[in-house]
């Protein structure tokens, strides 16, 4: 099930970089950001009343907490450079920088969460990045 998910994921992902380039058009990188942000968080908010998740706010540790902050705030950093360079460049360039994120998770997730870099992990990054060099030069 994980895969359909990530698989869905990726659609929309495309499909945000393709009508965000179409609605910035004219339009502050940072108010478009701003926009998006809130539909964001009224579709967030809708789905944990629709699920009755609402409950479980009380039961989030401190840990949890800042951690989840310290995401949102790494989110929104990410969001607002890229919807700058989505303004001022080719979606077809920014798109595989932007996804150069996966390498850097996966680079991330070794050194602080001590996940395993398998063989299959290195090649993949190292295609990533080779992919990457490819599309935007």
């Amino acid at each position: 099930m994980w895969f359909l998910f990530a698989i869905l994921s990726a659609i929309f992902a495309a499909l945000t970089s393709i009508l965000a380039k179409v609605g910035i058009e004219g339009v502050n990188s940072n108010l478009a950001t701003a926009i998006r942000t809130v539909v964001v968080v009224g579709m967030a908010w809708g789905m944990v009343f629709l699920t009755h998740a609402q409950s479980g706010l009380s039961q989030i540790s401190k840990k949890s907490w800042i951690f989840l902050i310290l995401s949102g705030l790494a989110t929104g950093a990410s969001w607002l450079c890229y919807y700058r360079a989505l303004q001022i460049g080719d979606a077809s360039k920014v798109v595989p920088v932007d996804k150069l994120s996966v390498v850097i998770t996966l680079v991330l997730a070794f050194v602080f969460l001590h996940e395993q870099f398998s063989a299959k992990s290195v090649i993949g990054c190292i295609l990533i990045g080779a992919g990457t060099l490819v599309m935007v030069l």
